[in-house]
């Protein structure tokens, strides 16, 4: 066992043991690397990164020992050799990709504050230019580990890079719509990181949690999830943005109660009014009580007229609660002035016992 030590130790030289450190160093600081730049969000993808690094050091490690150990064989030396050289490229341009991708979302991103804390997102600048800045690492590495696996000559090195060129033009489509429609997305300012947005189609509540290349993470407000929707099927759909005020007065919502013919309009604006005062005084600033109520007949139907309630609000992070908040008051009101919310039934059912209301 002495003599396997001592045998280990003369064979290592300073060379040997300086990489050695490098790796066990980044090994052990892999996972606050990654927080420091940035890259934690999901656990499961954060750990995956984080292994992915120490991974590499791993690999690199193993390759570094053989190569020590065996270093009298010319041939296995000359593999191991590529071998080490090339995973040492993989990690620098892993690690410089995201380096790269930390520096230009600190430079050209966008800080928002929430109730984590500060934190930067991208925009269409720094997604675009890190989408630049990614490829031409890429590319230099793919150049460099094609040098040193022995393709020298210009047909052999034309010959993978053609393979791996048409490997991406038959993938195109499943991942070229994505990173354009994301670009879109982030050009356009509808759909930045803790903005509050609605789709129609399907009907969604949602605060942005993510914008990725490829997806955007929305946490749904009404049941409190993640949904992940692809940003290809996102740019399809028609989405509101809550966030973005049209005045300064805020967002401009709207409440809509079905009220019998036999209510007298005074009445109902009246009820209306007192309601969102209530509201108001009991929401604690979340509704704008600063600009009254707009109260309008939206619809004279068939059994009842549709009355709208328009309001404004600030607290987009509380717009539900002031919503239901709101919805109780006007209930509350209208049983005290004795009007009725329910939609009266006037139409006559035909049955074939003979006609029934």
């Amino acid at each position: 066992m002495n003599d396997l030590l001592s045998l280990a130790i003369s064979r290592f030289s300073t060379y040997h043991y300086l990489i050695i450190a490098v790796n066990l160093v980044l090994m052990l600081l892999a996972r606050p690397i990654l927080i420091k730049l940035g890259l934690k969000t999901g656990k499961r993808q954060f750990d995956f990164q984080v292994n992915v690094m120490r991974g590499l050091n791993l690999a690199l490690l193993t390759a570094v020992c053989y190569y020590a150990f065996y270093s009298s064989n010319n041939q296995d030396n000359s593999l191991v050799l590529k071998l080490i050289s090339i995973l040492a490229i993989m990690y620098l341009a892993y690690l410089a990709s995201n380096i790269a991708s930390y520096l230009t979302r600190r430079r050209y991103g966008k800080i928002n504050k929430n109730a984590e804390g500060t934190q930067v997102s991208d925009t269409y600048h720094s997604r675009m230019l890190t989408l630049v800045i990614s490829t031409f690492i890429a590319i230099v590495a793919l150049i460099a580990t094609i040098r040193i696996a022995g393709y020298s000559s210009l047909l052999e090195a034309g010959g993978v890079i053609g393979f791996i060129g048409v490997f991406l033009a038959l993938t195109q489509a499943a991942w070229a719509p994505d990173i354009i429609s994301g670009l879109v997305l982030l050009n356009s300012d509808m759909v930045s990181e803790g903005d509050l947005i609605e789709i129609d189609n399907p009907p969604l509540l949602g605060r942005v949690f993510k914008t990725k290349i490829f997806h955007t993470v929305l946490i749904d407000v009404v049941n409190n999830h993640r949904v992940m929707i692809s940003n290809s099927i996102l740019r399809s759909y028609t989405i509101h943005s809550l966030s973005k005020f049209a005045s300064a007065r805020g967002l401009r919502e709207r409440l809509v109660f079905k009220i019998g013919y036999d209510t007298d309009s005074t009445a109902v604006k009246k009820m209306l009014n007192e309601a969102f005062n209530n509201a108001c005084e009991s929401s604690n600033g979340k509704l704008d009580d600063t600009h009254p109520p707009e109260i309008r007949v939206l619809d004279a139907g068939d059994h009842a007229v549709d009355w709208a309630l328009f309001y404004y609000t600030k607290d987009i992070a509380g717009l539900l609660a002031t919503r239901q908040h709101l919805i109780e008051q006007v209930l509350d009101t209208s049983i005290k002035h004795n009007i009725s919310l329910a939609t009266p039934r006037t139409h006559v059912v035909t049955r074939l016992n003979g006609p029934r209301d």
